[in-house]
């Protein structure tokens, strides 16, 4: 990380910051962050998505941090000229549209499925990007202030599942600069009622739905859903004492959202999503959690049985994870 190489990099330029199309805490708290970051090194920013904010915990979040994120169709015009700075994404990956600015940077915390050539870019295996964000404080030495550090920790907090979900020591070290400065009592509110109503109808229907194949949990939502809702669901089947690695999916645009979590030492969640979605979608991720698609094109390719078909793409991907494991 340089971080007077990307101010350097932005200045006297129109920046946008790009989160995933479907923005979560994690996303829309390290934009916050970073839009705050390089305000008080001389740059301005606007946060910008193109698919939608899902949750009303999210926009309760957003309200309560004052973060404004804007659509794609509420910017007036957007040229080739203009910088693209990708946060918690990367150019190529299926959950982000391509816009007509120039993506010069990307700072994200997943595993790279497709390589860009940015002109800068801060890819750390970590448990949230809100992590790397508050870094780029610690190693300038700007100011923090405690609305800023609440939003970073909440994010933080949030795709981490409280620290429960592939965290890293550097995760820990960057929770322990903004346990200082933020407002705790308000994350721990926010955090515990995160939970809409509308949820418990998803929680249900995956309840009805799961399989179980010796350690590996399936569950179908047959309606859409947010993808951090999707996640939540992915992690209470993990839950489960014979499950040792979950796969969620809810219907999305004609095709399937996936959810996938992992806490066995033998498959590699994000390795598993890609092959068992290859030709069909896409997917990836870290060891611990990996997402994905089905496209409605791809699901012309699973013949009467959909669900059969995903389920065997997911055993035999599993499958071959394992055997690769044993030969090292």
């Amino acid at each position: 990380m340089d971080w007077r190489r990307l101010i350097q990099l932005l200045k006297n330029h129109m920046v946008f910051l790009q989160t995933h199309n479907f923005p979560d805490p994690d996303a829309l708290a390290a934009a916050y962050g970073m839009q705050v970051f390089l305000k008080a090194n001389g740059v301005e920013s606007t946060i910008c998505y193109a698919g939608k904010i899902e949750k009303n915990s999210t926009k309760r979040m957003m309200d309560e941090f004052g973060i404004k994120a804007v659509h794609i169709d509420d910017i007036p015009r957007m040229v080739e000229e203009d910088y693209i700075v990708t946060i918690d994404a990367q150019k190529y990956n299926s959950n982000i549209t391509d816009f007509p600015g120039d993506e010069v940077a990307c700072i994200d915390h997943h595993p790279t499925m497709i390589p860009c050539a940015y002109e800068y870019s801060d890819i750390r295996i970590c448990g949230a990007c809100c992590s790397i964000v508050t870094d780029y404080f610690i190693e300038s030495d700007t100011t923090m202030d405690s609305n800023t550090a609440t939003a970073l920790l909440y994010g933080l907090k949030m795709d981490t599942d409280s620290f429960n979900r592939g965290v890293t020591d550097f995760d820990i070290a960057m929770f322990g600069y903004l346990h200082k400065i933020a407002d705790n009592q308000k994350i721990n509110s926010m955090y515990n009622n995160n939970m809409e109503i509308e949820d418990l109808h998803a929680y249900g229907e995956a309840i009805r739905n799961i399989q179980i194949y010796e350690n590996v949990g399936f569950a179908k939502i047959r309606f859409d859903c947010p993808d951090g809702l999707i996640a939540m669901i992915s992690d209470f089947i993990l839950g489960l004492d014979v499950v040792e690695l979950s796969v969620v999916y809810a219907m999305r645009n004609g095709g399937y959202k996936f959810s996938v979590r992992n806490e066995t030492a033998m498959y590699h969640a994000g390795s598993v999503t890609q092959k068992a979605l290859d030709g069909i979608g896409g997917g990836g991720g870290h060891f611990s959690m990996a997402g994905g698609v089905i496209t409605k094109e791809g699901m012309k390719q699973l013949g009467d049985d959909p669900d059969f078909a995903i389920r065997k793409r997911f055993l035999d991907a599993i499958h071959e994870e394992a055997i690769i494991e044993k030969k090292h």
